[in-house]
């Protein structure tokens, strides 16, 4: 059922969390205090903190089938928007038209050269097309579950900006349908189904499941934004704070050249989590306050 669907699998037992403090650093990873480490941390990644009393008391870990009826909301209005989609395909192809064609008026549209470029390189095309297809899945809900299962303390801000950027991005698609560049022709080529790769929600009866007319904002960066603020969150080793820049580029790349955002929805993609991240901010000052 596309990306939300797939949080499903993020919880399927559910073990006496640990002690925050008792957790040992593991291969850069921060110990279990709740607090971010003290080295150079940047400011988006900060955003996600809380303040010490709510981090206090939300140390327990979450019962897993609570987590499973978040997503299982989450699926319904996914279906609900994925139903609307056969009778706004002529609007979705105007959007996706129309902001095409402001790209190119301001001289910032890579797309089409990306995907023929990526066209014509088959192996690329199909690593391209894999990596589009399962790395969001496989990092996010490995991020999420990892969280779930050892960083109790810092999961539930995290995982409520996650729900806030799924909840914003199936808002606009519902609000503005868009069509991404695949299906406009246009000399642009569905690199992921002419790849024939496995699992693809391109073709077959997957297809039917995935909403095709939801490349604004691009979920795909919105997820990798908030898997690079997570293992920021985590880690103040180096090259792990290399990886959690590095992640959101690469799929940024994968979504251009496989022809299935623009750039402008990257950017947009990038915006949704911040806005999720600054949500989670305000309610938890507004709980303080109240509290």
């Amino acid at each position: 059922m596309g990306n939300i669907a797939c949080l499903a699998a993020t919880s399927t037992s559910e073990p006496p969390a640990a002690a925050s403090g008792a957790l040992a650093p593991v291969g850069g990873v921060a110990p279990s205090t709740g607090v971010a480490p003290s080295t150079g941390v940047a400011s988006s990644a900060g955003a996600l903190h809380l303040p010490a009393s709510e981090a206090v008391g939300e140390g327990t870990r979450p019962r897993w089938w609570g987590e499973l009826l978040v997503v299982a909301w989450l699926a319904v209005l996914y279906d609900t928007v994925t139903n609307l989609a056969p009778a706004r395909e002529a609007l979705a192809l105007a959007h996706g038209r129309a902001l095409l064609s402001f790209e190119q008026s301001l001289g910032i549209d890579p797309e089409l050269a990306l995907n023929r470029w990526l066209g014509h390189h088959h192996t690329l095309g199909a690593i391209a097309s894999y990596y589009y297809d399962n790395a969001h899945f496989v990092v996010t809900l490995a991020l999420l579950g990892w969280l779930w299962w050892r960083r109790a303390d810092i999961y539930r801000p995290l995982r409520n900006a996650l729900v806030a950027i799924n909840v914003l991005g199936l808002l606009v698609f519902w609000l503005c349908p868009v069509a991404p560049p695949r299906m406009l022709g246009s000399g642009f080529s569905d690199v992921v189904a002419t790849s024939h790769t496995f699992g693809s929600w391109h073709t077959g009866s997957l297809a039917t499941d995935a909403d095709q007319f939801a490349a604004m904002p691009s979920l795909h960066l919105a997820w990798a934004a908030w898997c690079g603020l997570v293992i920021w969150r985590l880690t103040s080793s180096p090259w792990g704070r290399v990886v959690a820049v590095l992640y959101p580029c690469s799929v940024a790349l994968a979504v251009l050249s496989t022809g299935n955002h623009y750039l402008l929805d990257v950017f947009a993609g990038l915006a949704t989590c911040a806005v999720a991240v600054a949500l989670v901010r305000l309610a938890s000052a507004w709980r303080q306050r109240l509290a």
